[in-house]
This record gives C-alpha cells, structure tokens and sequence, in this order.
C-alpha cells in the first residue's frame, strides 16, 4: 500500500481532500476579537517552510515575534499543534516557548513554562519501533525520527524510496494485525503511531482548560494529519484554514506558509470591535 492509497482512506467525519487549486485568503473579518479567540497553528507546511531535513526549518524572526504578540493578544490562548515533540517544538523555537500540543496529541503544554500535561499516550512498542526503525536501512536518504510515541521515515532526500517504504511498513502491519498502530501518511514522510491519540485529540483536551475554554477557535494546517482538527472545528463554533490546498470543510486556504505569516501579522493590526456573530 502507497502513501497516496492510505490518503484515500476514510478519516473522522468522512473528511476528504479536495485538489482545487488557487488561493482564497482568510479573511480576517471571520476571526472574532482577538480576547475571545484561540488560535491553533501546525507548524511545519503551516507555519514553516519545509526543509531538505526536520532539523533545518528555519524560524523567521518576525514570526517569532508575531506568535508572542498573539499569545500577549489572546490572554494566554495561543497553542502550536504539531506532530513533532514538545523538546522539538523548543528547539526549533528556542529560546521562545509556547503552548502546545506534541507529538500528534500525545502531550501537551498550557503554558509557556508549565510542565506537559499527560494525554495517556503510550509509547510505541520497542520490538515494534526496532522493526520500523530497520526500514530506514532501504536507502542512504531516508532519515530516522524517534518521538516516543511515534517513529517517523522522511524521506525527502530519497524520494524514489517512497513506496519501498510503504510497502515495508504494510508487510509489517500484516504480520503484527493485532497491534495498535496507525499509519500517517505526510509530506515525504511516513509516520507510525500508537492509535488511539491524534491531533484531534489533543484539541478537544486542550479547549476544556483555561485559557482556552470557551473560546472560538480557528485552526491553520496543510496535512493530512490535520484533518482531524479541521473536522472538529465546527463543534467549538470554530473555523479551519488549510494550506497548499482547499480541503473539504474549510473556511478558506493560503497558497504557502508566507502567506500564513503574513495573515497572522495582519490580524495584530486589525483593531475591529466585532467578529463572528
């Protein structure tokens, strides 16, 4: 099975992907006053642009800037939703710290300077992740990434690997039918991770604690992974923007991270009285 063949399995809410093309900006007259919002940002694709390898993004000081803002803005309620590790999200970010939910849903942060906040997540299994971690073997280009609960196959700069990969981690799946991992197909990587926690997941947790609850969330993503949030959106009376493409359900999309930064620049002069009603 190819990453384009899992990407047409069904998700949460019969979310599917849509191709059109073009960009139709988020209008900032959707988002309610800043004091009565949450904004929940993925990171890399959303926020960044990709790298030749995860470690290499690259964090524009302006942006850096622009989220603390935010965060002063809101009171609080601004969180990164990312399936990368809360330590990663501060590495990439350092020294700035930010609310966040890592690792897909398996953790969180509220505050800046709070302690993860467990979301009984279990790790991946060791045998199971030493087996996954052996497809990495298939080609000089495919890097190994070891979260805890999920190991990642990037293979970025081996591209012609892609459905080795997948076929490898198939013929894994059907070996082992009983165990509880689920596959996320990204761009050019393959993730695994214990099911039973998503990204979704993590945000549902995440609005029932202050300073997020009772908020009106909007949400920006560009994978597949995101999906799951973007489904969730309208049950917090919420919004969703996808990037790179129009995503089913969405209230508007950007054409690339840029435009994203740009977006969230703009909302910290936006001196409207009202939003949504």
């Amino acid at each position: 099975m190819t990453k384009h063949e899992l990407a047409e399995m069904p998700l949460d809410d019969d979310i599917t992907r849509n191709a059109t093309t073009g960009s139709m900006p988020a209008p900032a007259s959707l988002i309610p006053p800043l004091d009565r919002t949450a904004v929940l940002l993925d990171i890399d694709g959303t926020l960044l642009d990709f790298a030749p390898t995860p470690r290499e993004v690259w964090v524009p000081p302006e942006l850096a800037t622009t989220l603390k803002q935010l965060h002063d803005r809101t009171n609080g309620a601004l969180a990164l939703v990312s399936g990368r590790s809360l330590n990663d999200i501060d590495l990439i970010f350092a020294p700035e710290q930010f609310p966040a939910v890592g690792g897909h849903g398996a953790e969180m942060r509220l505050q800046p300077d709070s302690e993860a906040v467990a979301a009984y997540a279990p790790p991946l299994d060791k045998e199971l992740k030493r087996r996954l971690a052996a497809i990495a073997k298939l080609s000089p280009g495919i890097l190994l990434e070891d979260k805890g609960y999920s190991l990642a196959l990037h293979y970025r700069l081996a591209p012609q690997a892609e459905r080795a990969i997948y076929e490898a981690v198939s013929l894994i799946r059907a070996e082992l039918p009983n165990a509880p991992i689920e596959v996320l197909p990204g761009k050019s990587v393959c993730e695994i991770k214990h099911s039973g926690f998503t990204k979704a997941t993590g945000v549902r947790e995440l609005m029932t604690h202050e300073p997020f609850k009772g908020r009106r969330p909007f949400f920006i993503g560009d994978d597949v992974t995101d999906e799951t949030v973007f489904a969730i959106m309208p049950g917090f009376n919420g919004l969703a923007f996808s990037v790179g493409r129009r995503a089913t359900g969405v209230a508007g999309h950007f054409d690339g991270p840029s435009d994203v930064r740009e977006f969230l620049a703009q909302l910290l002069d936006d001196d409207r009285d009202v939003g949504l009603s």
